[in-house]
């Protein structure tokens, strides 16, 4: 089921934001991407994110940014002060200008730029990133929860069609023996046979054979049983995806048995129109969790 959250603040002057994206899986995959040193949060919402999913590709990742602006400059007194004295005991020659404030502040090691107040506490920002990794997975959670909502009206909508179809092929008259006994007298007919000289007793006989082997009362009762089951886990809801995932392949299977024994053509196209919706139906119930 796929879905995207996003937790974002600062801590001091470093701006931080986590980002997780989900998108469809048979199990659980949690793949990191955070910078080095930061192993140990990216474990944490391993963790968090396990415990809160059951199935789906989950990418997390972790960016920082440090703020942009100036650093600090400062003066280095005592190495100017240095210079100051040194410059006191030297005799500065005839035509050379003394020594200027702009040109001290020049020399290496007077001013200096303090790029330390720019970073974050390692502490105060470990415990932010790790107090934001719940918000986020919950976050997900509820992306996820609606994108399952509008999942679960198009799965409903299946089932459906697949009720109704069962219920066309219950009340479909070519499944009775009188039905197949008439084909077949019409069968023999078409091969030059003349339907007066049948054997009523034989011909009754067959057609109840074939009826027998054609016979898709059981296959009707395990799509309607099914149906019901899927409909109920929908109604249990959290993580169902398996179990309908289960369901999705005897509904095919079923689906199949149905053509295979289908002895009518309208009895084929519905069969055939099973087997369309059931794998619509499989494809959906990959996305749920």
């Amino acid at each position: 089921m796929t879905g995207f959250a996003r937790e974002a603040g600062a801590t001091g002057a470093v701006s931080w934001a986590l980002e997780a994206k989900s998108v469809n899986g048979r199990g659980l995959d949690v793949r990191l991407r955070t910078p080095p040193g930061f192993d140990a949060v990216g474990e944490e919402a391993r963790r968090i994110l396990s415990k809160a999913l059951a199935r789906g590709q989950v990418q997390l990742s972790l960016t920082l940014q440090r703020a942009a602006g100036a650093p600090k400059v400062r003066v280095n007194r005592e190495v100017l002060q240095g210079l100051l004295d040194a410059l006191a005991e030297v005799r500065v020659p005839d035509g050379i200008a003394p020594a200027s404030l702009d040109g001290l502040l020049a020399v290496r090691g007077v001013v200096e730029l303090d790029e330390g107040e720019r970073d974050a506490d390692p502490a105060a920002l470990d415990a932010d990133l790790r107090a934001a990794l719940p918000r986020l997975a919950e976050a997900l959670l509820a992306a996820r929860r609606e994108e399952g909502a509008a999942l679960e009206s198009v799965i409903e909508g299946h089932l459906a069609t697949i009720a109704d179809l069962v219920a066309q092929a219950e009340a479909h008259p070519g499944r009775s023996p009188e039905a197949i006994r008439a084909r077949l007298a019409a069968q023999v007919a078409a091969l030059g046979e003349t339907g007066g000289g049948l054997d009523p007793a034989r011909l009754h006989q067959e057609a109840a054979l074939l009826a027998t082997r054609a016979d898709i009362r059981e296959e009707l009762d395990r799509l309607s049983a099914h149906v019901a089951q899927a409909r109920a886990l929908l109604a249990e809801g959290g993580a169902v995806g398996r179990r309908l995932d289960f369901l999705a392949q005897e509904f095919g299977r079923e689906a199949n048995t149905l053509c295979a024994k289908a002895n009518d053509v309208t009895l084929s196209q519905i069969g055939l129109a099973l087997k369309h919706v059931v794998d619509q139906l499989r494809e959906q119930v990959q996305n749920v969790e």
